[in-house]
């Protein structure tokens, strides 16, 4: 049975998945979740019946499902092992591994979708303070994130050695979505370098919000 992902193009974890299918060179079908039309189709009972938490990603691989987008990558690494996403040493494992982490867990968060659908709808907030708090906890991770980047010895052409792995591939979405919002990044050199060595790959390229087939 295909490997099927259930994802929307413009969603930072659903990007990562992605990226993540693409280096390991695994074919898989994309189907659309769109998050906003229609109230969500993430809500839909179809849907939730596989992710009980409405949110996306969600791969079907195997006959089974699996959601969360650091599992999903998990598990593919370790059914497909090769090319490798971490590097082998433990203390490099971990670096990679604190850096996406870094990403996923204290940056997107608290700029997910439903987090901004939250402060609009029922907080009320104005659309430039809703700006502000995106642009204030973006720069504050990006600034970190820089700095484990910019000051580590085993940065070199990606996030950690010459090779993309985890740490990259949730880098990029980031910046994707710092773009999009117009934020500043020209702050952050080191990681402006990586996301540009990491798009002129071609597993990059094809998994980029634009070349989705729901692309809007």
């Amino acid at each position: 049975m295909p490997r099927k992902l259930y994802g929307y193009f413009r969603s930072s974890a659903a990007y990562r998945v992605r990226i993540a299918l693409e280096l390991k060179r695994l074919s898989w079908q994309s189907e659309s979740i769109h998050l906003t039309k229609d109230g969500g189709k993430q809500y839909s009972a179809p849907y939730q019946s596989i992710n009980p938490l409405s949110l996306v990603p969600t791969l079907k691989d195997n006959n089974t499902h699996h959601t969360q987008s650091l599992a999903i990558i998990e598990y593919l690494e370790e059914l497909y092992p090769e090319p490798s996403l971490l590097p082998k040493d433990p203390i490099a494992r971990a670096r990679v591994r604190a850096i996406a982490l870094s990403i996923a867990c204290d940056i997107h968060p608290l700029n997910n979708l439903r987090v901004l659908k939250y402060l609009t709808n029922i907080l009320t907030v104005s659309d430039s303070a809703r700006m502000e708090w995106y642009a204030h906890w973006l720069s504050k991770g990006f600034e970190a994130i820089e700095v484990m980047l910019a000051e580590h010895r085993d940065t070199g052409s990606f996030c950690h050695g010459d090779t993309p792995g985890l740490a990259d591939i949730c880098l990029v979405p980031q910046v994707f979505n710092a773009n999009r919002f117009d934020c500043d990044l020209t702050r952050f050199p080191t990681i402006l370098r990586i996301n540009e060595k990491c798009m002129a790959l071609d597993a990059f390229q094809k998994a980029q919000p634009a070349n989705q087939p729901d692309a809007e």
